[in-house]
């Protein structure tokens, strides 16, 4: 006899792609509605073990969510004997934690009853949507809530964030094909959170989407994020990670700061809808940083990972303080790398490749201060417009770039106070300059660089290509 499992992949393989997660789920669970509602008894082990709930069956349906009031229950855990389903099969999340924490993370902050809350845990389970409106876990006003070895699928959100919430693990997990968002913080107050060792794919609005509250200390490393957005040419301003307050009003004090993000692979499939016309999820990036003039997004490491195959690697707006380093990008379409009305952005030590594609690739700074691009190899952008954009930006160094067999080089449009020093740029396969400064720019100082094309200030030719030898 095949196991649950095995059902549930075989019928997947055969099922229709443009079926909804949750119709997956009852058409993929066989007898779903003849399994019993599972809601009452579980809950009442729950409540009557002093928030302790070990499964040990297979397979559990429950219709309503399964609450665990942490100021009733004190620490609170859910674990599985050889993992164990949980088939939500109404809307909401399936487990709810609902802490008391009104402090930071300060232990001064505490009330003496929040320590008995301590350190909610979530492992060993799996978690099933049937119900469109099913989301996987909820957190509210814990204190040191860890989810581990836990898989989401076919659910809205798949963990959800909101409220308060202070130094939360979530590791080793596979949020995986949700019609909404992988790890979403909820408008919600957070310092401390730590998301590693995970598979987050496939959610349709994102994969960790930070959208407004306020934040700080936000961990990403390790994971493997990947196509958390439309499958298909639907536009879309989602992102694999999307740290988003652009959406609140100026006069609201949402504020999101001190981000790493190391160590991943970030990619979606914009490439493959089968047309060169067509791109999957228009629109969306792998990291998108939407800050806002009034409070930027800042303190933001981006390094080690490699990011791929969006509209957009990596889409900086209204942010400062921000350093993208040591990353390997390539296959966009059409860009790499997109800084607008931001300060001090730091992108050193980067490739830059569209691999098997041609692609436009640019790089584009626009209304930025105070910025470095440097050290970086940039190979085959086939642009015309420019593969380095300055465009109204002023107080740039522009230092250690490698320019290999572009369609065109640097441009600087409506810029000043910039520095252009030792970067080579190499077998330009256009008559497009190698650099080109408009003459609204000023202050433009050039030192050490090679140009083996020409070279055009104000529209005038102040260098000519070399000959080939």
């Amino acid at each position: 006899m095949r196991s649950l499992g095995t059902l549930f992949l075989l019928i997947f393989i055969s099922s229709s792609p443009c079926l909804a997660q949750w119709e997956r789920a009852v058409e993929q669970i066989p007898n779903l509605k003849s399994l019993p509602d599972m809601t009452s008894e579980l809950q009442s082990q729950i409540d009557g073990n002093g928030g302790r709930l070990l499964l040990i069956e297979q397979n559990y349906r429950i219709t309503s969510t399964l609450e665990f009031d942490l100021k009733k229950l004190g620490a609170a855990a859910i674990k599985s004997v050889g993992g164990a389903t949980i088939i939500m099969d109404g809307a909401g999340p399936a487990i709810r934690f609902t802490g008391t924490h009104e402090g930071t993370a300060s232990p001064k902050s505490f009330k003496p009853a929040t320590w008995n809350e301590r350190m909610p845990i979530v492992t060993g389970i799996e978690i099933l949507g049937a119900h469109p409106e099913a989301d996987g876990i909820e957190l509210r006003q814990t204190v040191a809530p860890i989810v581990n070895r836990v898989s989401v699928r076919w659910c809205r959100h798949a963990i959800h964030l909101s409220n308060r919430n202070r130094n939360v693990v979530i590791s080793d997990c596979h949020l995986y094909e949700n019609s909404g968002i992988g790890v979403f913080l909820d408008d919600v107050n957070l310092h401390q959170i730590n998301v590693s060792n995970s598979h987050i794919s496939y959610n349709r609005a994102g994969g960790i989407v930070v959208r407004d509250g306020n934040v700080r200390n936000l961990q990403v490393t390790g994971c493997d994020i990947e196509g958390n957005m439309p499958a298909d040419e639907t536009p879309t301003r989602t992102a694999n990670i999307l740290i988003d307050v652009s959406g609140s009003a100026d006069t609201t004090a949402k504020s999101i700061a001190e981000i790493a993000i190391t160590g991943c692979t970030i990619q979606h499939s914009a490439n493959y809808s089968g047309s060169e016309e067509k791109t999957q999820a228009l629109g969306g990036a792998n990291i998108r940083l939407a800050g806002k003039a009034i409070y930027p997004i800042n303190s933001v490491t981006i390094s080690g990972n490699v990011i791929s195959d969006t509209t957009t690697n990596v889409d900086i707006s209204y942010s400062h303080d921000v350093t993208v380093s040591a990353n390997t990008f390539f296959a966009p379409k059409p860009n790499n790398l997109l800084v607008a009305n931001s300060q001090r952005v730091v992108v050193t030590g980067n490739t830059f490749n569209p691999r098997q594609f041609a692609r436009p690739g640019t790089i584009r700074f626009v209304n930025c201060a105070d910025c470095i691009l440097a050290n970086s190899t940039i190979h085959k952008f086939a642009t015309p417009d420019g593969a380095v954009i300055l465009d109204q930006c002023s107080g740039f160094s522009l230092t250690g770039l490698l320019l290999t067999d572009c369609d065109s080089g640097i441009v600087l449009t409506s810029s000043k106070d910039t520095i252009i020093a030792n970067c080579r740029v190499a077998r330009t396969t256009t008559t497009e300059p190698d650099l080109a400064v408009d003459g609204s720019s000023s202050d433009i100082a050039l030192s050490g660089n090679q140009f083996t094309g020409t070279v055009v200030f104000d529209g005038k030719v102040i260098q000519q290509s070399r000959p080939a030898k």
